[in-house]
């Protein structure tokens, strides 16, 4: 296991800027991935950690060695890619003893190497296979092998995942996890996907437009985001402005429009917010926390409107409402919940501790 680090590192494309002052730390061991839209920097990043690119500022560290300026196949590290850059015209064995026998290793040691690497990912029965005999779960799998059989002291995977269905999707990443674990390597992850950064992340590093939003757990991701881009882009939420018209202790009240009025409390807040009265702030809420009605004595806020929207997916209920104007995303557990459709009235308990300020 290795620690990675990323100091200050910046690159530029001719005038446009691809990443901008990433510094991080990767722990030994970690699951990190780099999650954002098309276009924000995660993969740049991931080929300045591989050697594909070099900083344009900053420096890269594998522990103590500096490998900025070293070339990839100095850096011994793993890489899967999102098409899996197979060789079409070699077998499952062929094609994951390829950088063995590039470092130039004896037949031996290739053979038990490919086959330890091989029943890793449960492909031994299909090593004499060409690669066009496989399907696609299988293919990166194979992948998967190539970058593992050289015991790279990193591993980088750039969207494998995006090219499977979402049934096989779902089970390739618990595999991947799984297998993560066990082998305790630093494992470096780029998506786009939200699903998968939660589900398979120590720590996940929010990217925007070549800049680093956020940096965290999932948990801190999901429920304490630092502004409403990583509110927004991670899982669903609902996203209000108001004006904070007053002030008690801890308790903020906000009126969203002329009938409502919300409480929170300033502690559940992002580190970038200023409470001042009379100053618009923007309120996130999670649909998962909307509820029908109210415990006793808890404190909160009862609304109505009527359905825009509703979605039955077998595990869930999931609306879009109308209330006073506002938009009101709420998710219930199939749990006997009876549906409603378009135009029916529906209400609505939105628990103080739910509401979440941001900037």
């Amino acid at each position: 296991m290795i620690q990675v680090t990323l100091e200050h590192i910046s690159k530029q494309f001719g005038q446009a800027h691809g990443v901008s002052d990433v510094d991080v730390s990767i722990k030994p061991g970690e699951f990190f991935t780099l999650l954002g839209p098309s276009g924000c920097g995660k993969t740049t990043t991931l080929r300045m950690i591989a050697g594909f690119y070099y900083p344009t500022e900053g420096n890269i560290l594998f522990g103590d060695e500096n490998v900025t300026y070293l070339p990839p196949n100095k850096r011994n590290t793993g890489m899967v890619f999102q098409n899996y850059a197979l060789f079409p015209h070699m077998t499952v064995f062929e094609n994951v003893a390829f950088g063995l026998k590039v470092r130039k290793k004896t037949k031996d040691e290739i053979k038990q190497r490919v086959t330890d690497a091989l029943k890793q990912v449960h492909l031994d029965a299909y090593a004499s296979r060409r690669i066009d005999q496989l399907s696609g779960g299988q293919q990166q799998r194979v992948a998967l092998a190539r970058a593992l059989v050289i015991e790279p002291n990193i591993l980088l995977l750039d969207e494998p995942l995006s090219n499977l269905d979402a049934k096989l999707r779902e089970e390739t990443r618990l595999e991947i996890k799984k297998l993560q674990m066990e082998l305790g390597i630093t494992t470096i992850y780029v998506t786009h996907d939200q699903a998968e950064a939660m589900a398979m992340s120590d720590r996940i590093m929010v990217m925007q437009g070549g800049v680093v939003q956020q940096i965290g757990s999932p948990e801190e991701i999901y429920n304490r985001p630092v502004n409403r881009f990583v509110s927004t882009f991670i899982g669903e939420t609902n996203l209000w402005s108001g004006i904070i018209e007053r002030i008690e202790g801890n308790d903020v009240y906000v009126r969203l429009t002329p009938e409502i009025v919300i409480c929170g409390n300033a502690h559940n807040s992002s580190p970038i917010c200023k409470f001042e009265v009379g100053s618009e702030i923007a309120i996130s809420i999670r649909p998962e926390w909307i509820r029908e009605s109210s415990n006793a004595n808890e404190e909160g806020l009862d609304v109505a409107g009527k359905v825009v929207v509703s979605e039955f997916t077998g595990m869930s209920v999931n609306y879009v409402t109308d209330i006073g104007g506002l938009q009101l995303r709420a998710m219930f557990i199939n749990q006997g919940h009876r549906l409603r459709q378009r135009d029916e009235e529906i209400s609505f308990f939105i628990p103080k501790e739910s509401v979440y300020f941001t900037d």
